[in-house]
C-alpha cells in the first residue's frame, strides 16, 4: 500500500516525492529515522494531489507536518506514513496593508520579526528568539518573554488534508491557548496575517537585541536541542522545578539535561530519540515525585517509542 501511494504520488508530483528519508535532516535533535513517504509541496495545488491520493487509500495513511523541526523529536524507526514539508514555494514574507505581514506556512519566524522591525512594527519582537517556523508556530501558538502568536495573528490561510478545503481561520477558530491549537495533523497552515502596531524602530530593535542577548546567555544555543521541554505550569516555571529536583546535568545514554537551563534537554553525538524520550519521562516522574508538579511536554514525540506510543 505504501509502495503504491508512493507511485501514485510521485507519477502526479515528479521530484517532489521521495522514500525513506531520513527525518533528522529536519529537527533540531538531528536524530529520528525516515518517513516511509515524504512530500515537498511546492504550492498549493500540490497538496490537493496529496489529499486526493490520500483518500484513494482503503486505510489512510498518518499525516506529519514537519517545519523547521525545532519542537520534534522523531522516533529512531522513523514516522510510519507520509511526512508533508513545504518547498520554498510556501517561503515568503510580504507587507499586508500598513500595520500587517503575511508570511508563508515554511517561514522562519525570526525573519517575520526581522521584517517587522524593518518596518518600525512592534509585537512580533518575541518571535526573534525562536527557531521555528510560521506554521509550527500557529500549531504551538508559540511564545517567549511574555507574549506569543496569539497575540498578534489575525488569521491563518489552513489546507485540510482531509476535506480538500482550503480554510481561513482567524484566532477563535484555531481555539489558541497556551502551547495549544485544534489544528488537526491532516491540517497544513499555508500562510499566516499578522497585525502589528507602530512602533518606534530603535526601541523595537533594542527589545530584539534584548532577547537574543538574553537567549544567548540563559539557553545551550549551539548544541542539539529541541527549546523548551516541558511548559511552565500556572506560577512557576518548568526550569525551576527540574533544578529544585537536582537533575541539572541528569542523563540517560547520549541525552542530558542541561548545566545552562534546566528546561533544556542536550542529545550528544551518538545519542538516540529513544534517550531524549526516556529523559524527558523520567524526569516528568521525579519531578511528580519531589513537588507533585505533573509537567507536560512541549515537544512532540512523533512515531513508535519503547514504553508507549508516542502521539502524533
Amino acid at each position: 500500500m505504501v509502495a503504491e501511494l508512493a507511485e501514485r504520488l510521485a507519477a502526479r508530483l515528479p521530484g517532489r516525492v521521495d522514500r525513506d528519508v531520513p527525518l533528522r535532516r529536519f529537527t533540531t535533535y538531528r536524530l529520528g529515522g525516515p518517513a516511509q513517504i515524504y512530500v515537498e509541496p511546492r504550492d498549493v495545488d500540490d497538496l490537493v494531489v496529496l489529499g486526493e491520493e490520500l483518500a484513494r487509500e482503503p486505510q489512510r495513511a498518518p499525516v506529519l507536518a514537519v517545519g523547521r523541526g525545532s519542537n520534534l523529536v522523531v522516533s529512531d524507526r522513523g514516522w510510519p506514513g507520509v511526512a508533508v514539508r513545504l518547498g520554498a514555494g510556501f517561503s515568503y514574507i510580504e507587507d499586508d496593508g500598513d500595520e500587517g505581514l503575511r508570511a508563508g506556512g515554511a517561514s522562519a519566524l525570526p525573519q517575520v520579526a526581522n521584517r517587522a522591525a524593518r518596518r518600525g512594527l512592534h509585537g512580533m519582537e518575541f518571535a526573534i528568539a525562536i527557531p521555528g517556523s510560521v506554521g509550527g508556530a500557529v500549531r504551538m501558538n508559540a511564545g517567549a518573554h511574555g507574549r506569543e502568536v496569539s497575540d498578534c495573528l489575525s488569521y491563518a490561510d489552513v489546507y485540510d488534508l482531509v476535506n480538500l478545503r482550503r480554510d481561513r481561520r482567524d484566532v477563535a477558530r484555531l481555539d489558541l491557548a497556551y502551547r495549544h491549537s485544534n489544528l488537526a495533523p491532516d491540517d497544513v497552515v499555508i500562510s499566516a496575517v499578522f497585525r502589528l502596531d507602530r512602533g518606534d524602530p530603535n526601541e523595537v530593535r533594542e527589545r530584539m537585541e534584548s532577547y537574543r542577548r538574553h537567549r544567548a546567555e540563559t539557553q545551550p544555543g549551539a548544541v542539539q536541542n529541541a527549546g523548551s521541554v516541558f511548559r511552565n505550569p500556572p506560577g512557576d516555571h518548568a526550569g525551576r522545578l527540574v533544578e529544585a529536583s537536582g537533575l541539572k546535568g541528569h542523563r540517560v545514554g547520549g541525552a542530558s539535561v542541561s548545566a545552562l537551563h534546566a528546561n533544556f534537554f542536550i542529545a550528544e553525538e551518538g545519542s538516540t530519540a529513544q534517550d531524549v524520550y526516556d529523559l524527558v519521562h523520567q524526569v516528568r516522574s521525579l519531578v511528580r515525585e519531589a513537588h507533585g508538579v505533573d509537567l507536560v511536554p512541549e515537544i512532540r514525540f512523533v512515531g513508535h517509542f519503547d514504553g508507549a506510543r508516542a502521539d502524533g
